[in-house]
């Protein structure tokens, strides 16, 4: 089968609004009962090492797409053995049209992708998700052009122009703070095009767009349409963890020894992927036979991840701060996007800090 999309076309494009967790939440319990088993804290978390018949805890993760390099350090630990190492036998659940917080809140599962975005507003409205692991450190999107734009020098330039999104509603707040912190109004057409914006982009029906620089970036240089790219953070905006891990709270709090032995050996597995993001990308490829058509672009998405976005300054993966969770959530919180479980805007700031924790993490420094 061809290569699914990255995640750039994941479930933060298609995820649905947070004011219908809860029906999502008790139709996704409903549609995957018969998929993961019961609960994993049913099934009575068990110390043992994994070896011989010894009873091992059961952990359901919850994709977001297809797999892709924003998953190879789960692939690494599942290949090299190191769930099974610590006890665990985790089951990997393939992407629904339920979004992984939403599942992980019902407790479909118990650890899933998402993204600081997507986790920041799924807590503000309610969900008992927490994160517990960055897989990036930094955004991984940036405003692209097409190279050829000699009329688009910077993200000023955008003003007028047409923009092709994907309906996520922080994307034009977003886009207008860059373009007006470079000295532009902000004021341009957006149109919801989904999947098809990068296209629009590469035709000239549509002057930007937001890709993955390491995937979409590198699919349109190896196909002769490179793009060039203005950095959020290059002109003032928040940084952002452009994947996380976000677990089930209450699993979490009932199972801690199974949670840090989960986290522990993700973490190992994501520090590989950074460390040595060649043999990383190649058990990505050999954990999903006949998914990846262009072998050569996942390796070279891994080495980009590895070199630009997977290590905190210590050079340790998977680490968070409260003032990268603080200064992205604040600007969500200022732009009206944070809603609570009523549905209505928040009408106090949410405790940042308190959506994500470091606890479960083996390393946090060298």
């Amino acid at each position: 089968m061809p290569a699914s999309p990255h995640p750039t076309v994941r479930s933060t494009r298609r995820r649905r609004s947070v004011r219908s967790i809860t029906v999502v939440t008790t139709l996704a319990a409903l549609l995957l009962s018969g998929c993961g088993g019961s609960p994993s804290s049913s099934n009575g978390p068990d110390s043992g090492s994994g070896s011989g018949d010894t009873e091992r805890t059961t952990v359901r993760f919850a994709l977001d797409w297809t797999p892709n390099t924003n998953h190879t350090g789960l692939y690494v630990a599942q290949q090299r053995g190191w769930f099974a190492d610590a006890g665990l036998d985790v089951e990997i659940l393939p992407y629904t049209s339920a979004s992984p917080d939403t599942l992980v809140d019902s407790g479909a599962a118990d650890f899933g992708i998402s993204y600081q975005e997507s986790s920041t507003m799924s807590q503000a409205a309610g969900a008992q998700v927490v994160s517990v692991l960055a897989v990036l450190q930094h955004w991984a999107t940036a405003i692209a052009v097409r190279a050829d734009r000699d009329d688009i020098a910077s993200p000023r330039d955008l003003d007028g122009l047409t923009y092709a999104g994907f309906g996520e509603p922080s994307e034009v707040p977003q886009l207008r703070q860059v373009i007006r912190s470079d000295g532009g109004t902000g004021e341009f057409t957006a149109v919801v095009l989904g999947t098809s914006a990068y296209e629009a982009l590469y035709s000239g029906r549509a002057d930007f767009t937001i890709p993955f620089v390491a995937w979409e970036g590198l699919e349109a240089e190896r196909s002769g349409a490179p793009l060039k790219w203005f950095q959020y953070r290059d002109f003032g905006f928040p940084d952002a963890y452009a994947v996380i891990i976000d677990g089930n709270r209450d699993w979490l709090g009932q199972y801690p020894e199974a949670a840090d032995a989960f986290v522990g050996a993700l973490q190992r597995g994501y520090q590989f992927a950074a460390d040595d993001p060649d043999a990383a990308a190649q058990l990505l490829i050999d954990a999903n036979p006949g998914v990846f058509s262009d072998e050569d672009l996942v390796r070279d998405s891994q080495r980009m991840l590895a070199a630009d976005l997977m290590r905190d300054g210590d050079g340790v993966v998977g680490t968070q701060t409260a003032a990268q969770w603080q200064d992205y959530g604040q600007f969500l919180y200022d732009a009206g996007l944070l809603v609570g479980p009523d549905g209505e805007p928040l009408s106090a700031e949410p405790d940042f800090a308190g959506m994500f924790t470091d606890a479960h993490l083996p390393v946090t420094g060298n």
